[in-house]
């Protein structure tokens, strides 16, 4: 074989084969050693060169530095130099938005073979959830100590923090907003956002077939195909199922479907549209435990021994099943080269079937008192907005303007019976053979709440500078929340008008980094106590909380890193108990110090390592004499520490083979706001491989995972006094063929 034919062999217009992508590695690792001591900024700046630019076959050179450019996007910081939509931001390149952000592509995902938040997140020591896979996430994720209750899917919002995750299957990326989301998205909770963006068609056709195990006996399929249905049109369609019996005793029972259509309609218009669907069965899974009635004196402080007999821990006729459906539609009109016009309406619902088992622990012997929790939700909601975005110049200064007007609109229908029981006990460490008897009526209520948000809002991106711009920003936001359930003496609204600003100062000091600093605040709506407290029916007022953070980003494709120190204000939330009974109360406020690092470094052509860390000093503050015994006390589900080292290496000798892993520190964290009982810290190992292969002329890639390699046993502790079995060291195995 000649060297133009070779050449031509390791650089295709498609996927490389093995060889050819080691080949290519190495070539640009070599180009990239020499180039980025010279021009590191250029090179983190540069854009990859068009195909139109490729040079003959007998000038080899830039086909070499394109692959050169690509080389280090192993980095879990990749992607600091893709663009992501923001809410009222629109859309900007990570590196230029003045907040704390982590977005995770479909193809880490996949690599991870990741079905929950924990999985997904599993490199950002901010995000947290002690929600295992195969369990139901029940008010768990957290954002550097904050619980999430933001959710949206291509901007709709979806109601996600109970009752299971988003699947993974037919997702394009997933976004972790950090801090406040007041400005961004209205009304929500501090913590932060999560925002799932949908696979769309590609500019090619691919399909994509995906068989996967998952130990003992998990069986999944995926189909992923896009198609150009001529030069203005396209399609992609997601399939997938999966059905068995996990590792921890639970039967998952999946399906997943997905459709996405775009029209090209004029040069200047193009139209989008997606419908998704899931049924998600999950039956005896373990029970979700509670410790509000924890013998915390007589126990020491300290929780039971963890086992991972899970079938000691479920109740064999339990499931929990949610219907989750969802579409929208987007008309994209660039009506002039500098500015576009967005309109996109939505709508969403979720349906929640439960015959599920909870306990409340109660010593530390494992001891329980077993809860039956039957109950049907039907939530939907509606999601319309238009979005104008483009840039104008006034004399020397730029201006980058998003302006925006929308509606929210979300209706609650429950089920005509509801059961709470403690109809079971049992110990951790005994044979649980309850089963459930009580008769399901999941027949649903007329519409018990109608909550609408309508909202304006405007940003603009002054440029005064090539090293300056600043980020001036306001939404105003009308929230109206009606109690609708069917008697006339107990009906009753909320109501609040508020604007949200936001404040930035961003300083270039070369291509590749941002100093910036920012203010922004969050809105919590005014809520109704429900009815599991002492106090139902009492209304909490809205409230304001706010969040400082200064900050730096760096993407040079050699070494990235983010560091933030940031602090936020908040008012308490705490459950009390008085002479035995809970009550949900207002109290006081949270602040929340702390300072976030994360990094990656490309060490050579085949190695990238990353380390992160979250430190989080959180106190109670400013309560009343009711309550004065919190004063100074850390609030619950805060842990001080969270840190996470990671690793990526594509081994030399074996071409298309790649090896990952990380080591997460897992801090510990107290269960409740008064400090009398923690769950201990622990450290979890994960690692995995892909091996991309070619076989009879099909592209193939194996995939491989192990999580909780040492098989660890740990207490996860989570929102609302829960806590979580830990997840014991479980086994995937994928293989996709790509054509």
């Amino acid at each position: 074989m000649d060297n133009k034919t070779r050449v031509h062999d390791i650089t295709p217009p498609g996927r490389l084969t093995p060889i050819g992508h080691a080949l290519n590695i190495a070539l640009a690792g070599l180009m990239v050693t020499s180039y980025a001591h010279a021009h590191a900024a250029d090179v983190a700046a540069a854009p990859a060169a068009p195909a139109s630019a490729v040079a003959p076959d007998d000038a080899v050179l830039p086909a070499i530095r394109v692959k050169a450019a690509a080389t280090p996007q192993e980095s879990p910081l990749r992607h600091l130099a893709k663009p992501s939509t923001s809410g009222a931001l629109g859309e900007k390149v990570v590196l230029d938005t003045p907040f704390s952000l982590t977005v995770v592509d479909s193809e880490q995902i996949s690599e991870r073979s990741a079905r929950s938040i924990g999985q997904i997140f599993v490199n950002d020591p901010a995000v947290y959830t002690p929600s295992s896979s195969y369990t139901t996430d029940w008010w768990g994720t957290q954002i550097r100590g904050l619980g999430v209750r933001n959710m949206y899917i291509d901007g709709i919002p979806l109601l996600l923090y109970w009752g299971g995750d988003f699947p993974t299957e037919i997702v394009e990326s997933v976004t972790a907003l950090k801090g406040l989301t007041g400005f961004m998205y209205g009304f929500g909770e501090p913590g932060g956002a999560l925002s799932y963006e949908m696979k769309r068609p590609k500019a090619a056709d691919a399909t994509t077939v995906e068989m996967g195990w998952r130990n003992p006996r998990v069986l999944s399929a995926h189909v992923d195909t896009s198609r150009r249905l001529g030069e203005d049109s396209a399609l992609r369609v997601n399939l997938a199922a999966e059905k068995g019996t996990a590792y921890n005793d639970s039967q998952p029972d999946r399906k997943v479907a997905s459709v996405a259509f775009e029209q090209r309609l004029s040069s200047t218009l193009n139209w989008f549209t997606t419908v998704a669907y899931e049924d998600n069965n999950l039956k005896r899974e373990p029970l979700l435990f509670y410790v509000n009635q924890y013998d915390a004196a007589g126990s020491g402080g300290k929780l039971p021994r963890v086992s991972y007999d899970y079938g000691k821990i479920n109740v064999a006729n339990s499931f929990y099943r949610t219907k989750t459906q969802l579409a929208s539609t987007e008309l994209k009109w660039q009506f002039d080269p500098d500015w576009s016009l967005k309109t996109q309406l939505g709508l969403a619902r979720k349906d929640h079937l439960s015959n599920k088992g909870f306990a409340e622990l109660l010593n530390a012997s494992g001891d329980y008192a077993g809860i039956t929790y039957t109950f049907a939700g039907r939530l939907d909601t509606f999601y319309g907005q238009s979005l104008l975005q483009g840039h104008l110049t006034t004399g020397s200064v730029r201006h980058e303007i998003v302006a925006g007007v929308g509606l929210q609109r979300a209706k609650d229908r429950w089920s005509n019976v509801t059961v709470w029981d403690n109809d079971f006990n049992g110990n951790l460490y005994q044979d649980q053979t309850h089963s459930f008897t009580q008769p399901l009526d999941f027949s649903l209520s007329p519409t018990s709440a109608d909550v609408r948000q309508k909202y304006a809002f405007l940003s603009d991106t002054i440029k005064w500078h090539a090293q300056w711009e600043a980020i001036v920003g306001v939404r105003y936001t009308d929230y109206d929340s009606k109690d609708l359930d069917g008697d006339p003496t107990t009906n009753s609204g909320y109501g609040a008008r508020k604007a949200s600003p936001t404040l930035a100062l961003i300083w270039k000091p070369d291509a590749a980094t941002r100093v910036y600093g920012s203010f922004v605040q969050a809105l919590e709506p005014g809520t109704r106590v429900g009815a599991v407290y002492a106090n139902a029916g009492e209304v909490l007022g809205a409230t304001v909380s706010k969040q400082y953070e200064m900050g730096v980003k760096h993407a040079s494709r050699g070494v990235d890193y983010t560091a933030a120190l940031f602090r936020v204000e908040r008012a308490n939330q705490m459950e009390q108990l008085r002479d035995g009974l809970r009550y949900l109360t207002q109290d006081g406020m949270t602040v929340y110090n702390g300072i976030e690092l994360s990094g990656a470094w490309q060490a050579t052509r085949s190695l990238n390592l990353g380390l992160g860390t979250v430190f989080l000093d959180a106190s109670i503050d400013k309560v009343s004499e009711d309550n004065a015994a919190l004063r100074g006390n850390t609030p619950s589900n805060a842990a001080r520490w969270q840190t996470v080292a990671n690793a990526q290496y594509r081994v030399p000798a074996v071409p298309g083979l790649k090896l990952h892993g990380n080591v997460r520190y897992y801090g510990g964290i107290f269960a409740n706001d008064a400090n009398t009982l923690k769950v201990p810290a622990y450290t979890l190992v994960n690692a995995g491989f892909t091996h991309e292969f070619t076989f009879q002329g099909r592209e193939l890639t194996l995939i491989g995972n192990v999580n909780n390699l040492f098989n660890r046993k740990y207490w996860a502790g989570g929102g609302w006094s829960n806590l979580n079995v830990g997840e014991a060291r479980n086994v995937s195995l994928n293989l996709k063929m790509q054509f």
